[in-house]
């Protein structure tokens, strides 16, 4: 049965849990101490009265990124009965879950819903593709908001989760411990995002982009993909040489875009040298059966890949939807400004569809799914009304979040918007709650401290971990 969950309560004295811990530290803070301080360390502010079962249950965690921001209304949170302008062309569909519905394009969705909790008051009040996301993937808003084709750099370096989440946990052998693929997420003039690397932590904990290609025996990777001519052996000859040539660049060693250079350098031939690593990457070691239940797209296959990963110790892996050489310059990915019914039918949902029901039921079926957490975001929503190209225009004052695995409890929705798919109802959510929410699945407590490049404190997060859907 459907759960409808509205805002989580407070505790019983009728304090919030970040009060309460804030009046458990008055007495480091009346010392001039933190714990960090004292510790020397990254050390989360711990309360043993707070903790639940559902901290750290998740070992890994898998974030699916839509850029462009698909129309909640059309994939998880259907209006039938609002103004046809409002609820589109496309339908509600029952799911595995009485009395939850979700976009009638998304039929393998809605056969695994019983392990997705919706959150469907999300809001970063950010219409700007790039200063949207990077709200979305590190859990601060940027400086200024609104700011169309933004670039990484202060004030807006902070940490991306994945960064965050691998200078927290150290690698888990031979794979780093988070890694973004199959390529980086760019504004309309081909720069970066922000948001996507480590800030001011540093290069050296960037996640690890694989930029990789879909060929017919599966990504083509070119940071371990050898010329045909350049066996390993031969790879590890001429790495010795390097090595031995780099000692005599006294110059070089510290240089820090050389020392990034070497790093990278480094971790490629570990990866090389690693079967482990090199099986990871070999998707034609698939069953065919199953990367046709992926579908045979850069996105399926792309998901596929990343359940491949965590398989194998990987932290933290986000898959991008990304902007491409082949996407149309007006209505690059889920940018819908124009024939919104169309590019939802014939191009977007039915791989997106494919691809995370896949997911969701191969975890499960491998046991993996109570350990893997899977989030379905974006940067933000769709406009309520269509306008007369039968499209929507950006929105960040509400949209929708698909959370599923890793403590959270599926077959449930948590907020909701008023009836145009306009604004948070009840239950609304900020990026800094659900980062929060995230860390404490991957157990890590939001106020866990770094410090960033002026000695400053630097919370995980500055938000509440939504603890009614776990």
């Amino acid at each position: 049965m459907l759960r409808l969950l509205g805002p989580g309560a407070r505790l019983c004295d009728g304090r919030s849990r970040r009060e309460i811990l804030r009046i458990g530290g008055l007495g480091f803070l009346g010392a001039g101490l933190s714990l960090a301080d004292l510790t020397g360390a990254e050390v989360p502010a711990v309360s043993p009265v707070l903790a639940d079962a559902t901290f750290g249950r998740a070992k890994s965690c898998i974030v699916l990124f839509l850029m462009g921001g698909p129309p909640q209304h059309s994939t998880w949170d259907p209006k039938p009965d609002a103004p046809a302008e409002v609820r589109g062309d496309l339908g509600p569909i029952s799911t595995k879950v009485p009395g939850l519905s979700i976009c009638e394009l998304m039929p393998k969705t809605a056969m695994v819903a019983d392990k997705i909790c919706l959150l469907r008051a999300v809001s970063t009040r950010d219409n700007a593709h790039s200063s949207s996301g990077y709200y979305m993937l590190t859990g601060r808003p940027h400086q200024p908001m609104n700011f169309e084709n933004a670039n990484p750099g202060p004030p807006n370096d902070a940490p991306s989760l994945g960064a965050m989440l691998g200078r927290l946990r150290a690698d888990r052998g031979d794979l780093p411990p988070t890694i973004t693929l199959p390529n980086r997420i760019v504004n309309t003039d081909g720069s970066i995002w922000p948001g996507q690397d480590a800030g001011f932590l540093g290069r050296s904990q960037d996640p690890w982009l694989l930029n990789a290609q879909l060929t017919p025996a599966g990504y083509r990777i070119q940071e371990i993909d050898l010329p045909a001519d350049l066996d390993l052996d031969r790879l590890g000859r001429r790495k010795d040489l390097i090595d031995r040539l780099q000692h005599g660049f006294d110059a070089l060693e510290h240089d820090p875009v050389a020392k990034r250079m070497d790093e990278r350098s480094t971790r490629a031939f570990e990866l090389l040298h690693s079967p482990r690593a090199r099986q990871a990457f070999r998707l034609d070691h698939e069953p065919e059966s199953i990367r046709e239940q992926y579908g045979k797209t850069p996105f399926g296959q792309g998901v596929l890949f990343a359940r491949r990963l965590v398989e194998r110790g990987v932290r933290l892996v986000q898959v991008n939807w990304y902007r491409g050489p082949d996407e149309p310059p007006a209505n690059p990915c889920w940018d819908s400004h124009s024939n919104e019914t169309s590019r939802l039918r014939d191009v977007l949902l039915p791989p997106m569809d494919r691809a995370y029901g896949a997911l969701l039921a191969d975890l499960e079926s491998r046991g993996m799914l109570d350990e893997t957490l899977v989030v379905c975001m974006a940067e933000f929503g769709r406009s309520p009304r269509l306008d007369t190209n039968g499209g929507r225009g950006h929105w960040g004052s509400a949209f929708s979040v698909a959370m599923a695995g890793g403590g959270v409890r599926g077959g449930q929705v948590f907020g909701s918007s008023d009836r145009l798919g306009a604004y948070p109802r009840e239950g609304k959510v900020g990026p800094e709650d659900l980062a929060a929410t995230i860390f404490h699945c991957l157990g890590h407590t939001p106020e866990t401290e770094f410090r960033d490049t002026l000695g400053r404190p630097f919370p995980l997060s500055r938000g509440e971990v939504i603890r009614a859907i776990l």
